[in-house]
């Protein structure tokens, strides 16, 4: 089970621990984004730290339905005892975790400043 905590602005925020190819490994807070239906979002300077692999250019509609388009990196995640490979987008915002990543699990979030979320592997 991966554990988690809800801010005072709602966000519910989980430590995940990212690695490049090299070896070198990152523990940061990152926030579950529902919306999202990427693997991850992580900043550039956090990217190029990790020197992990440029693998292509997509695009994206936000919510706001402007198109925008970001590079994207190979990355590992240790995910709950288990590296899972997978896409890391990269943008100018706080670490997001998307639905990709969390395929499989269940997620549990008590939405109050304070609350727990919880993440657990279906199964």
């Amino acid at each position: 089970m991966i554990s988690g905590v809800v801010t005072d602005s709602l966000d519910a925020v989980m430590p995940i621990t990212v690695q490049g190819p090299s070896g070198r490994v990152r523990t940061i807070d990152a926030v579950l984004d529902t919306g999202f239906g990427g693997f991850l979002t992580l900043p550039p300077l956090l990217i190029a730290d990790l020197d992990l692999p440029f693998v292509g250019l997509g695009n994206a509609t936000l919510g706001d339905g402007s198109e925008v388009s970001f590079p994207f990196h190979d990355v590992a995640v240790l995910w709950d005892g288990e590296q899972r490979f997978g896409f890391a987008d990269a943008a100018d915002t706080t670490p997001l975790v998307g639905m990709r990543l969390l395929e499989g699990h269940d997620l549990h979030i008590e939405v109050v400043d304070g609350g727990r979320a919880t993440i657990e592997r279906r199964g």
